[in-house]
């Protein structure tokens, strides 16, 4: 079965269309669905696309 890759903080920046900053800044408080991959953040991005569509709910 094959999987989608994980999407970095700049992808997540790319596809929200915000600053990189404004990811590292607010990814707790906006509770993005990031996971600690090492040292680094990544996201899948099935879960972006959730996490997205229930802030276009609320």
């Amino acid at each position: 079965m094959a999987h989608a890759s994980l999407m970095t903080v700049d992808d997540v920046a790319d596809y929200l269309n915000k600053p990189r900053s404004w990811v590292y800044g607010n990814w707790k408080a906006e509770k993005i669905p990031f996971r600690k991959v090492g040292q680094s953040l990544r996201c899948r991005p099935a879960d972006l696309d959730r996490w997205l569509d229930q802030q276009e709910a609320v």
